[in-house]
């Protein structure tokens, strides 16, 4: 694997300071790789506070900071359909001090949008999966259906008349209710947010009428009633709500949304420093606290390291390529 510029620059500089000497110079760097981190860490969430990354990077974040015994500081950069934050972190040294909360939406808003100004495989190096989940189809207590096919029954009564909010365009919370219209045969309409917390906000405000949300945000809302969950995602129930039936029981099989969290630097830092974060990350996923505080938002558990994380990222292309193709979505500048 060709080294960035940025570790070029790093070795020449090194190469310098050592009179010159290549040995000294490699020396250097390679100590300054074993002693990672001598400063803070920033992890960037490219949505505004409030959703599920955000929720995830605020949990890992002291737990990285204790294991280090550097500071661990989480960056909201929302914007952009979280185009804004992951190209800052796309952009940055690949040393290590820049990491992303990635999720699996990066993959579809990378074959949806014409020019990103990043390749989400290429510019890219995954350190560890930490969570992953279904989503929810929640509506406003205010819309008169409590179950699918009452949803569907009224969105054909009314076509065209009912809207979802996406935290994303081309993210899983699109492309849910897309996969859905395509299924049941309706049609409605998008009203598209910069994340997570500011959906679920209009959502329960009323502003809008349903969702495919993820259940981080959406479970305390159906618990204290500002939301009724109609159904989930996937071929299993929540524990935490376990009486909302999935799709399938709901008599519309195959709606899977698989959705996962993880980890991510600029592409190519060095083996070192992976090593580092991954096996530091890991051990975070496998706390009982960590693991409990997870299941409380409706996520699941997840641990896997960077060389699995890649061969997911790589499937999950695949697979939302051809969602994308089926559910007709237009490329979006």
């Amino acid at each position: 694997m060709k080294p960035s510029p940025h570790v070029h620059r790093f070795m020449a500089a090194a190469m310098l300071a050592a009179g010159g000497l290549p040995h000294a110079g490699v020396a250097n760097v390679a100590l300054a790789q074993a002693d990672y981190p001598t400063r803070p860490i920033r992890i960037v969430v490219a949505y505004p506070p409030g959703g599920s990354n955000d929720f995830l990077a605020r949990l890992f974040g002291p737990k990285l900071t204790d294991i280090f015994g550097k500071q661990v500081v989480v960056d909201n950069r929302g914007g952009g359909n979280t185009i804004i934050g992951t190209d800052l972190v796309a952009k940055a040294p690949p040393d290590g001090y820049t990491l992303l909360l990635a999720g699996s939406s990066s993959i579809a808003i990378s074959q949806i949008y014409r020019n990103v100004p990043f390749d989400v495989i290429k510019d890219f190096t995954p350190i560890a999966g930490i969570a992953r989940s279904e989503f929810m189809l929640v509506v406003h207590p205010g819309l008169p259906v409590t179950t699918v096919r009452e949803l569907i029954d009224l969105a054909k009564k009314k076509p065209g008349e009912l809207n979802y909010a996406t935290s994303s365009t081309g993210g899983p919370t699109h492309l849910g209710p897309l996969y859905f219209e395509m299924l049941a045969g309706i049609k409605m309409q998008q009203v598209p947010y910069k994340g997570g917390g500011p959906a679920m906000t209009d959502l329960v405000g009323g502003q809008v009428q349903l969702a495919f949300a993820n259940p981080s945000g959406a479970v305390p809302m159906v618990k204290s009633g500002r939301l009724r969950g109609i159904a989930i995602t996937g071929d299993k129930r929540l524990e935490v709500l376990p009486q909302l039936p999935t799709f399938t029981e709901s008599g519309l099989p195959g709606l899977v949304l698989r959705n996962w969290y993880a980890i991510a630097a600029p592409a190519n830092p060095p083996k070192t420093v992976v090593d580092k974060l991954s096996a530091a990350t890991q051990k975070i996923s496998a706390m009982p606290d960590v693991r409990a505080a997870i299941s409380r938002q409706g996520l699941d558990s997840f641990t896997a390291g960077a060389t699995e994380m890649a061969q997911i990222r790589k499937e999950d292309m695949a697979i939302t390529g051809k969602l994308i193709k089926a559910a007709n979505i237009k490329s979006l500048e």
